[in-house]
């Protein structure tokens, strides 16, 4: 099982990395041009993205754990129409987006307040990047139905594909036609077209037989169209809290002060560095889980638990080690002013006790995505959120300053797994 364990996860661990390679590319050619409101416009246009669509990231995750329970049944028309249901609701739902495009720009700004100079080139930016909103959302279903197939290997292709075409892509607009962040915006709009081609080349010398099995009728069937809308709903929900809950975050860093926010910035950012070899054992649990659920094999469900949840620890403990261990090195290495290196060390004990506590909730969020028990998720992450993050946030910080914040924080990410392994026997391990 170790084998196959390290099978799923190997390749979504490299895809995990190339994504951030991507933004420091972006960044790097962008903050060298003459001005620094260029910068300000991809970081606002970018936060507008991520918001907009991670919020659809369970097009991914409630395809593969679907998709998986149907490959465990070995039910190859269930496993088409799954892909075909959800690469219709992508196209429905991105072309719905690119309508909707100039409400969705005047709530942003909105929300985000800029200078006239920044809002005027994340706006063309803007212009340019909503048409990949069809695109993306195809690239979230199809890679999920490959992760459901138990295949790792092509999205970690297509997102490589995708990070690689972007760059070459964007240095090309910025320095041979002298663009700026329309160039980026461009290079991102062809990239994601082209890796969905990709993708579907892909499908097509694999799994073009299955395309045989694909019937009309059962597209818009009510019962399935009904347990995808559920789990999705349960997965969008968990999504939003998690999306508020890191906003919150970086928002009332800023209150504390531009010191505090800089310190917690970057402490945040080696909580995201963690989580990406954490989460492709997280992935490898959504796989597996939901194709031995479809094959009703419960001795094999259980196993796979307790396998990938000690490899996800085990990356944590490797994490908060190396955190531990050379944290004003690393640091260092992000900035070179000493009062934010001074203030992060000061909390740097919640940044070293992060991947440990956090690996627990993300391998079972995994764990319950395959299995398509998504309620639990739910309403965990709910409690966590407004039960006690919020609480913590508020008592704490009173008590505690900064450290209140990151207690909040570690808290809401303990509460996740405590309260999901308490739901583990009753939702997962049954059949």
């Amino acid at each position: 099982m170790n084998r196959d364990i390290l099978r799923l996860a190997g390749p979504n661990i490299i895809s995990n990395l190339s994504v951030p390679l991507l933004g420091v590319v972006d960044t790097a050619l962008v903050g060298h041009l003459e001005e620094v409101y260029y910068l300000g416009a991809l970081a606002v246009g970018g936060m507008i993205f991520n918001f907009l669509f991670w919020g659809f990231g369970f097009l991914r995750m409630g395809t593969t754990g679907l998709t998986a329970q149907e490959y465990g049944k070995r039910d190859r028309s269930g496993m088409i129409m799954m892909l075909a249901r959800v690469q219709l609701l992508a196209l429905l739902i991105g072309s719905l987006l690119i309508i909707l495009k100039e409400p969705i720009a005047l709530l942003s700004f909105w929300i985000i307040e800029s200078g006239p100079e920044v809002e005027a080139y994340t706006l063309e930016y803007y212009d340019i990047r909503i048409y990949t909103a069809p695109a993306v959302l195809a690239l979230y279903g199809i890679n999920g139905w490959f992760l459901g197939m138990q295949n790792a290997k092509f999205p970690m292709m297509v997102t490589i594909a995708l990070n690689i075409l972007n760059i070459i892509l964007n240095v090309y607009f910025i320095y041979v036609l002298g663009m700026h962040v329309d160039g980026v915006a461009w290079g991102t709009v062809i990239s994601t077209y082209l890796a969905l081609a990709l993708a579907a080349g892909l499908f097509l010398c694999q799994y073009r037989r299955y395309v045989g099995h694909y019937v009309k009728d059962l597209l818009i069937d009510a019962a399935e169209i009904a347990k995808f809308f559920s789990v999705n709903r349960d997965i969008f929900i968990r999504t939003l809290c998690l999306i508020f809950t890191f906003s919150f975050f970086t928002a009332k860093s800023a209150q504390q002060g531009d010191l505090v926010l800089a310190a917690n910035t970057i402490l945040l950012q080696l909580w995201m560095v963690a989580s990406y070899g954490i989460d492709g054992f997280a992935y490898a649990a959504e796989s597996m889980i939901g194709r031995y659920k479809g094959a009703e094999n419960l001795p094999f469900i259980k196993r796979a638990v307790k396998y990938n949840l000690a490899w996800g620890l085990s990356i944590g403990l490797g994490g908060s080690l190396v955190y531990g261990l050379f944290d004003q090195q690393i640091l260092h290495i992000f900035t070179d002013k000493q009062d934010v290196i001074d203030l992060a060390l000061s909390v740097v004990f919640w940044t070293v006790l992060a991947p440990v506590v956090s690996s627990i909730c993300y391998i079972l969020d995994g764990v319950f995505i395959g299995a398509t028990e998504t309620k639990p998720m739910r309403n965990t992450m709910v409690a966590a959120t407004f039960l006690f993050f919020l609480p913590v946030y508020y008592a704490g910080t009173e008590l505690f300053g900064v450290h209140g914040l990151w207690l909040a924080m570690i808290l809401f990410m303990a509460v996740r797994g405590a309260a999901l392994g308490f739901f583990l026997p009753k939702s997962v391990f049954k059949l």
